[in-house]
């Protein structure tokens, strides 16, 4: 009898535990490279937001690095993820270093063991070496967003610096993970290393009417074209202007986001759409407003020279956007065989594509029905954090 209650009770106990939403084993991770939490720029940031949130969500600690120019000295924690916010300074080529710096200096000297140490960005990553240095016990891994060196903001210093630290990182992380197939296939290729595809995901948005738009800017369903980016040249923004120049449309064209230290490109952004009053600049949005921006556009154009993965085009696909995009690798990735590409810096390509898609509706139609299809089957959060957290335990040796 006694046996027989002893093992109900032990069957009992392992119902208990397979059928537990929290994790068997907890993990204290730390999560550095980011500007901060909550993103209110940039991809990185908005990765690094969902993952950070998520591992909570699952039972892990997370303690997340944060500049303070970016997030403030008062919030210490959001939504139960750690903030640790470390002073820099404002400048392009310094901020992130120094920041990354002194989050260095505060992981290698903080009492407490850290299980995971996640690095995220080339930049950022160069830095690497000095938590394998006075941290050898502690498993790091590194996220590759995107090849940053690419970009035309940085002069050749910074260019060279960032190469670096993509090679400082493929080396010394204990596992990379790529944000794209395309970088899994470079990784393997420039650094022999069996690096981890493990993409951004997306949630489901609320479809906005067209509200405050249309108080701000005259901005009705299906009555503009909407591109979203910083304003960066690398960005493509100025062959999409020129291509709109010269098409006839009543439909406007609307540019959303800011300068990220390219103050000359945005005026010459400017100076290309000259006195033409159908294009429209709203600055940097955020909240229910770029959701009425995201939810109500006819399309979405990405004309990138280069993405690591686009958290924007995402975003749009997940709105239900139809979205004509550059056909660079990570785009094409992306938006799969039913995708509609133009041939990337090609402004006559890209008028004739804006030119089809404003006389075909029916064409429009199909392709914002297969973007979000695909977007909910390829880019879903639950699965990510999944296979980040396997990737964390194999390092780990928690089974």
């Amino acid at each position: 009898m006694a046996i027989f209650l002893f093992w109900r009770d032990i069957d009992k106990y392992k119902k208990t535990c397979y059928n537990s939403k929290s994790p068997i084993n907890i993990m204290k991770i730390a999560l550095i490279g980011q500007k901060g939490l909550p993103s209110n720029s940039g991809g990185v940031e908005t990765h690094v937001e969902n993952l950070a949130v998520r591992l909570v969500e699952a039972g892990h600690e997370v303690i997340a690095y944060s500049r303070k120019n970016y997030t403030g000295n008062s919030l210490k924690e959001y939504k139960k993820v750690k903030l640790i916010n470390i002073p820099s300074v404002k400048s392009k080529n310094l901020e992130a270093i120094i920041h990354t710096f002194l989050s260095c200096l505060d992981l290698i000297f903080r009492p407490k063991k850290i299980d995971i140490i996640h690095f995220h960005s080339i930049g950022p990553s160069s830095l690497m070496f000095l938590i394998k240095i006075f941290k050898p016990k502690t498993p790091v891994i590194f996220t590759f967003h995107c090849q940053d060196y690419h970009h035309q903001k940085w002069g050749l210093f910074a260019r060279l610096y960032l190469k670096l630290g993509e090679k400082i990182a493929c080396r010394l992380a204990n596992k990379v993970v790529t944000v794209s197939k395309d970088l899994e296939a470079y990784a393997k290729n420039k650094y022999n290393i069996e690096a981890k595809y493990v993409p951004s995901g997306i949630d489901s948005p609320q479809i906005l009417p067209a509200d405050s738009i249309n108080k701000q800017w005259g901005l009705n369903k299906d009555n503009y074209i909407v591109a979203i980016s910083r304003l960066i040249r690398h960005k493509g923004l100025h062959y999409l202007i020129a291509a709109y120049q010269q098409i006839k449309t009543d439909k406007k064209l609307v540019i959303v986001g800011d300068s990220s230290y390219t103050n000359d490109y945005v005026k010459e952004l400017k100076d290309l759409a000259g006195d033409n009053k159908n294009i429209i600049f709203t600055g940097k949005q955020s909240g229910s407003v770029l959701a009425e921006l995201f939810s109500n556009a006819y399309l979405f154009v990405q004309p990138s020279e280069s993405e690591g993965l686009s958290i924007a085009l995402l975003e749009a696909m997940s709105y239900k956007n139809a979205c004509l995009v550059s056909d660079i690798p990570a785009n094409k990735e992306v938006v799969d065989v039913n995708g509609i590409t133009f041939e990337n810096t090609n402004i006559n390509d890209l008028r004739i594509s804006l030119e089809y898609l404003l006389l075909h509706p029916e064409i429009v139609d199909k392709n914002k029905e297969d973007m979000y299809n695909r977007v909910k089957s390829e880019y879903d959060w639950n699965n990510v954090v999944k296979n980040i957290v396997i990737e964390y335990q194999k390092l780990t040796n928690k089974k």
